[in-house]
């Protein structure tokens, strides 16, 4: 992997400044850093990151965020970073190297946790700022949780979120992406997820001007993952979803839709990966990815993929690339319906599916009129 020519100077002054007095959490950070150092950041030249160009994040001059109180940070080091790969993807080396603001939740075996965990990350303007958050699910528990992000202004959110599901636990998290439009949004999703285990990943990706969400989880014998997003950009935004399934072990399960709305001259990317590996017999994998293209400028690259290792399995994937249904149009627009009117019917009708399987009413009520908001945006 190569780097851009600007990659590290700024980031290296910030890092010297910060020391830490525990001297395991400033051999975390060091490795986080030296292994940044050492690939920088991504390019087009990489696979991963063909269709996203992030040298506008690596030239530009953010200040560091609020520094947090590394006394708290001491006592769960040990947990941190023991599932996700620093060396897999250089924002979450950036990420390790700047640990600060973290937050853990631990729910205990058993517990049924009825109200949604609500994780709220706010970046001031002007800043870079490197959030983790730690979710650890004790056996035959169960839980929801709410992750937003949001903020003012042009900033940098590089955030990194590790969930660990024990065994037969029931996990639903909702991911709400909320940034202003002159944002820079990448964040890194790693999920474990246990012997019969289910979790479900609801992604909503509305705000940013740069975006780039990975999700990854790998299964244990008999789990099941739903996978669930939706993007919707317009203007020059750029958002970049990649996925990893990956069924380590046998009877696992998974169901993935992700959804794009595009307009405006936006850019968006989806690559959606499905491993399969050899003694992960009877798994049962769908994948699907579809998108509807509202403007001749817009430009979508999909790429659903299957890496199957075992040979007892049932595993499909696809993709669609659309426009609005000229003769629905014609229908709306014939029953008095005026023609933007009948655009936003259709177009808020594609989302319907993945609105619909958000449980947590207040998520559901807020993206549904965010969603209308981006809907006029689109009208105008």
């Amino acid at each position: 992997m190569t780097a851009v020519a600007e990659n590290i100077g700024n980031w290296l002054e910030h890092f010297t400044s910060q020391r830490a007095a525990d001297p395991w959490l400033q051999r975390l950070r060091e490795a986080g850093f030296q292994r940044f150092a050492e690939v920088g950041f991504p390019t087009t030249h990489d696979e991963e990151w063909r269709f996203t160009n992030v040298a506008p994040i690596a030239r530009a001059n953010f200040r560091r965020a609020s520094r947090t109180d590394d006394r708290f940070l001491s006592s769960v080091i040990p947990e941190l970073g023991r599932y996700v790969d620093l060396n897999a993807n250089p924002f979450v080396a950036l990420n390790t190297a700047f640990l600060g603001e973290v937050t853990i939740h631990r729910i205990p075996a058993g517990a049924v946790v009825e109200e949604p965990i609500q994780i709220s990350y706010d970046a001031p303007e002007g800043t870079a700022t490197h959030p983790r958050t730690l979710i650890l699910v004790g056996a035959n528990a169960q839980c929801t949780i709410v992750e937003t992000y949001r903020g003012q202004g042009a900033y940098f959110t590089n955030a990194v979120t590790e969930i660990v599901l024990g065994e037969n636990t029931v996990v639903d998290h909702y991911k709400v992406q909320r940034e202003s439009r002159e944002a820079f949004h990448v964040a890194t999703m790693q999920v474990q997820v246990g012997r019969s285990a289910s979790f479900g990943s609801h992604s909503i990706s509305l705000g940013g001007a740069l975006v780039r969400n990975d999700v990854n989880a790998v299964l244990s014998e008999g789990s099941h993952a739903t996978i669930n997003g939706l993007y919707v950009v317009n203007g020059t935004q750029h958002v970049d979803n990649h996925t990893v399934i990956d069924h380590a072990k046998p009877h696992g399960t998974s169901h993935e839709l992700y959804k794009g709305i595009l307009d405006g001259t936006a850019n968006a990317v989806f690559n959606g990966r499905i491993i399969v590996r050899k003694d992960a017999q009877k798994t049962d994998s769908k994948q699907t990815n579809k998108n509807l293209v509202l403007s001749d400028n817009a430009v979508i690259h999909t790429k659903p993929e299957l890496q199957i290792h075992a040979d007892d399995v049932r595993c499909t994937h696809g993709a669609t690339i659309g426009q609005l249904d000229g003769e629905a149009m014609f229908y709306l627009q014939s029953r008095g319906i005026g023609k933007q009117d009948a655009r936003s019917l259709l177009t808020y009708a594609f989302a319907q599916d993945i609105i619909d399987r958000v449980k947590v009413q207040s998520v559901k009520e807020d993206l549904e009129k965010f969603l209308g908001e981006k809907l006029d945006e689109h009208a105008d």
